[in-house]
């Protein structure tokens, strides 16, 4: 059974689409949202397995919630624009529908689903060339995620920083944490998390027992006491 939400900011159409998943008895809708803001609030409130998503929308786009889904969530983007698809697909998608959905695409969409559940195929980390969409002034671009160096935890968002400046993602530090590799980031602090790739050196902190990470974008981020001893064996190969 797949926990579903019905994302779309048009009444008819999230009916619509109801009608055309009624058939398929392993879809049970818990949930519909007329807004990414709205779909947010209800994932804080209950797990979702599928997420129907549109694009475009008031607010948030579907394109801009799509990183900010639950971890093994998987989405289907639901849109009248076929332009989107590249975007999409880049995020990751299971799948892309056009408006008027088909009975028959729609099927082989579940088909998709059942068979990347079956054998696995979702992965717990996000694979390093992961596309995420951030805003930077009026320009929108898709950074893979071997191009962040860093997030921040800044109220209940998180702050990205990457070659074009610094951006926002509406999800908290701990849900991204919870889709990136250990193997490839380190959670320096409570609110930091660096690349570790992306650290050229390490420096004494100003408060004892702490240290300083310098970035190669030139960025201090400062470690904490408890993290510093796991700073310095993730540095020191002969233990």
């Amino acid at each position: 059974m797949f926990n579903t939400l019905l994302v779309d900011d048009e009444r008819l159409a999230r009916a619509e689409l109801r009608r055309l998943l009624s058939p398929y008895p392993q879809i049970s809708i818990q949930a519909e949202a007329s807004t990414a803001e709205q779909a947010l609030e209800l994932m804080q409130q209950q797990a979702f397995d599928l997420v129907f998503l549109d694009i475009q929308m008031p607010g948030l786009s579907g394109l801009q919630l799509a990183p900010q889904l639950q971890p093994h969530c998987h989405f289907v983007f639901c849109t009248a624009f076929e332009h989107y698809a590249l975007d999409a697909f880049e995020l990751n998608a299971l799948d892309y529908l056009l408006k008027p959905v088909a009975p028959e695409r729609l099927e082989r969409t579940i088909q998709k689903l059942e068979q990347q559940h079956s054998s696995g195929q979702q992965q717990s980390y996000l694979p390093e060339q992961h596309g995420i969409l951030l805003k930077f002034g009026e320009i929108s671009r898709i950074k893979r995620l071997n191009e962040i160096q860093r997030f921040e935890s800044i109220g209940n968002h998180t702050a990205v920083y990457c070659e074009d400046g610094k951006s926002f993602l509406h999800s908290s530090l701990s849900k991204v944490e919870m889709r990136l590799n250990p193997q490839q980031f380190f959670k320096v602090s409570r609110s930091d998390i660096v690349r570790i790739d992306a650290i050229s050196q390490i420096e004494p902190g100003l408060a004892a027992g702490t240290m300083i990470v310098v970035l190669k974008d030139g960025s201090a981020v400062e470690v904490s006491r408890r993290q510093v001893q796991q700073l310095k064996q993730l540095f020191n190969a002969w233990g």
